[in-house]
């Protein structure tokens, strides 16, 4: 019985292989597709183009997963029943990048900064694999919390409307932009004696905008959340597992009757198309940006460990470091992967690594079921159009459900801190998460610093991971002791 195969390397039916891998990819469908909507509309990318990001965050979702679960070389793979996608931690400075420079351009920042930190990330995995000491739960639950904190405000402006462009709260009064319209024409009339409108001049809404906050786009919010709510309460295992994606389902079928779907973007694109790379263009590598990424990428290598050695310990397989550095070393590769088709950087998902607890199933070739059948959803473009063109009110209902879900997870590890026979814990808490939202509250505090910072410090989860780690490290020093780690990524089960 000595030779007998250990249960992660277990080969199961094809059919039971195919329906628990379809299971791995529903669990973590509209976690894995609500990254590229953000991102490609924060871009203000046509919905061709985010159709687009979502096929190719798809086609690398499965391309990952196999890498990491077969294995591919000494140096890539852990070997464990893993599932791959977007991290939501990078969001916040991708978005911001998008902002400040929206469409094509910002694309090539964003997409040279994943592939500059997908390499820092494949250099600095060996070294990563053994600064878990540096994050104990204190520091982990504290940027979870930051990061589901931040997201919070995409998921509400996709209910309500954005707070700026053409769903603002406010919009130009036309009586105003009339006015200032007809002083610009008699301004430019030969002879004329009125001073022309000085460069820049812009008038700032002062209407309400019918659009913002719509009461209907409300209610099918408001729908999608209860429906999320009611079907994780009464329904079984697997339904309850998949609440966030039925109850995205059900919010687009009540929009589509309401006339506030359309599907001919769907009735337009290929059944089939293969993902290419680079399809913004070469990527503009930005040194600044590339370090902001690379400090995101830390964080995310950091919490993969915690979930690494906790699904050793799930599937009774012990993780020695350079299988650890292996797996480390597959997050930077499949962000250099994401970076050069198109997309974003990967993590392992925690709530697929919840479904293996819950399931008892420990093969990884699940995982390379699932994974192969992300390949072919990437391939879909029928499927992408389909998912872009879901409107935002029905995203912002389970937005609200995803991410509270991450600031939630960071709460229950926190939950486990001891703060009562360390009061220090209490303050790297309390600083951490204040400076963490001084760019969520005061977006416009850094205009007299240097702009070439900027990007350091206009996320508010590197804000708050960076002064996290220090204030543990000034107030609790660094101990090598990886269990409360490992029982903290054990309650992580949402990104």
């Amino acid at each position: 019985m000595a030779n007998a195969t250990h249960p992660v390397d277990e080969h199961l039916p094809t059919g039971k292989l195919a329906a628990l891998g379809l299971q791995h990819v529903l669990v973590m469908y509209a976690g894995a597709v609500a990254v590229p909507l953000i991102v490609g509309r924060a871009l203000k990318l046509s919905p061709e183009q985010v159709a687009m990001l979502i096929s190719a965050d798809l086609f690398c979702c499965g391309l990952v997963t196999l890498i990491q679960s077969l294995g591919a070389t000494q140096w890539f793979g852990i070997k464990l029943p893993v599932m791959m996608g977007v991290t939501f931690a990078s969001v916040a400075p991708m978005v911001a990048m998008a902002n400040a420079t929206p469409g094509a351009a910002g694309a090539q920042l964003i997409f040279g900064s994943i592939i500059g930190s997908g390499i820092v990330a494949i250099l600095i995995a060996p070294v990563v694999s053994r600064m878990l000491r540096f994050f104990p739960p204190v520091v982990t639950g504290t940027i979870i919390a930051v990061i589901g904190i931040s997201l919070m405000r995409i998921g509400i402006n996709w209910i309500f409307g954005n707070p700026f462009g053409p769903t603002a709260p406010s919009v130009v009064n036309p009586e105003h932009a009339k006015w200032l319209a007809d002083a610009a024409a008699a301004a430019a009339v030969p002879g004329s004696t009125l001073a022309p409108v000085p460069k820049g001049l812009a008038l700032v809404g002062s209407v309400p905008n019918p659009k913002y906050a719509d009461l209907g786009g409300i209610g099918v919010a408001a729908l999608v959340l209860s429906s999320i709510l009611l079907i994780s309460k009464f329904a079984k295992s697997f339904l309850a597992n998949i609440s966030v994606l039925l109850g995205i389902v059900i919010g687009g079928a009540v929009a589509a009757s309401l006339g506030l779907m359309n599907f001919d973007k769907v009735a337009k694109a290929d059944w089939f198309a293969l993902v290419l790379p680079l399809q913004f263009g070469m990527p503009v590598f930005d040194p600044v940006l590339i370090l902001t990424m690379s400090l995101v990428m830390i964080v995310v290598m950091i919490e993969s460990t915690g979930m690494f050695l906790a699904l050793g310990e799930m599937t009774g397989k012990t993780i020695s470091q350079p299988e650890l550095a292996r797996g480390l070393r597959t997050d930077g590769l499949g962000t250099l992967i994401g970076g050069l088709f198109n997309t974003f950087p990967y993590t392992s998902f925690s709530q697929n690594v919840g479904l293996v607890a819950l399931t008892g199933v420990r093969s990884r070739f699940v995982c390379v079921a699932g994974g192969v059948i992300l390949i072919v959803l990437g391939l879909l473009p029928k499927m992408a159009a389909l998912v872009e063109s879901l409107p935002t009110v029905v995203l912002g209902g389970a937005g609200l459900v995803m991410f509270g879900m991450v600031a939630a997870t960071g709460i229950r590890i926190l939950a486990a801190v001891d703060f009562k026979g360390n009061r220090f814990n209490a303050l790297i808490v309390a600083i951490s998460l204040g400076i963490g939202m001084v760019p969520l509250i005061a977006p416009n505090f850094k205009q007299w610093m240097p702009h070439g910072i900027h990007p350091l410090i206009e996320s508010g989860i590197l804000l708050a991971s960076i002064t996290a780690v220090l204030m543990n490290l000034f107030f609790n020093g660094s101990k090598g002791d990886d269990s409360a780690a490992i029982a903290a990524a054990k309650q992580a089960d949402a990104h």
